[in-house]
C-alpha cells in the first residue's frame, strides 16, 4: 500500500516557523513521518526501527535523530499526521454532492473507502500495540479521544439533518463505526467480497429507518 505524497510545507499541518529553514525542516519532519507510516503499513510496528524508518526517508539515521530524537517521539507525531489526515479524508469524501441526493449511502461509501486505506491500516497497527505498551497506551489514548470528539463534530456538521435526533444520531454514528471500522480490520487480511457490499447495504437501509423515525 502507497502513502500518498504529503502536501507543500506552507500547508501541512506539522510546518512550523517561517523562511527557507524552517520549512525544509517541517518538510524533512513530514517526509520520517510518512516513512514511519509507510513502515508501519509494510512492517508492522514490531518491525518499524528508526533504521528502518531512516532507510525509507532516505535519510541517514543520525539526520533522523536531530528531528526526532527516538522512535516513539516519531510515532507521537505519526498519530497527530494520521488524525489530521483521516479527518481532512473524510471532510473530502463528504464535501461532494450525491447524485442521488443521498447522504447517507455517500457517507457509507466514504467511510468503507476511508478504512480501507494505509492511513487506516497503520493506525490500526499502533492501536494493537498499544494495548500492551504503556508509553505507547499514553501517547495514542488522549490522542484518540480528541480524535473521536472531531470525528463526531464534523459528523454532525456534515450531516445537518441528523441534529434533532439527539440519541439517535449517535446510536447511528456509534454503529456506523463500529460496523465499518471491524469489517476494515477484516479487510486486512481477507478480500473485499459481495458479502461486504450486502453488509454495507444492510447497514445504510437501519441508519436510514433511524433516520425517519418520528418524522
Amino acid at each position: 500500500m502507497a502513502i500518498p505524497p504529503h502536501e507543500s510545507p506552507a500547508h501541512d499541518p506539522l510546518s512550523i516557523g517561517s523562511g527557507w529553514q524552517a520549512q525544509k525542516s517541517a518538510s524533512t519532519r513530514t517526509q520520517i513521518i510518512e516513512a514511519a507510516i509507510t513502515c508501519l503499513v509494510e512492517l508492522g510496528y514490531g518491525r518499524t526501527t528508526t533504521t528502518e524508518i531512516a532507510k525509507k526517508a532516505g535519510l541517514s539515521r543520525g539526520a533522523m535523530l536531530h528531528h526526532f530524537p527516538s522512535k516513539m517521539d516519531i510515532i507521537r507525531a505519526a498519530v497527530e499526521y494520521l488524525h489530521a489526515k483521516r479527518l481532512r479524508a473524510f471532510r473530502k469524501a463528504m464535501a461532494k454532492e450525491p447524485t442521488d441526493g443521498d447522504h447517507v449511502r455517500l457517507g457509507i461509501e466514504g467511510y468503507w473507502s476511508h478504512v480501507k486505506h494505509p492511513w487506516f491500516v497503520a493506525f490500526f497497527e499502533i492501536a494493537v500495540a498499544a494495548r500492551t505498551d504503556k508509553e505507547l497506551a499514553a501517547i495514542l489514548f488522549p490522542a484518540q479521544e480528541a480524535f473521536e470528539r472531531e470525528w463526531y463534530e464534523t459528523s454532525l456538521e456534515l450531516f445537518p439533518e441528523w441534529k434533532r435526533k439527539g440519541e439517535k444520531f449517535m446510536l447511528g454514528f456509534d454503529l456506523t463505526r463500529y460496523v465499518i471500522e471491524g469489517m476494515g480490520i477484516s479487510f486486512l487480511t481477507h478480500k473485499e467480497t459481495e458479502r461486504d457490499k450486502r453488509v454495507l447495504r444492510y447497514l445504510e437501509s437501519k441508519l436510514k429507518e433511524l433516520a425517519d423515525e418520528d418524522r
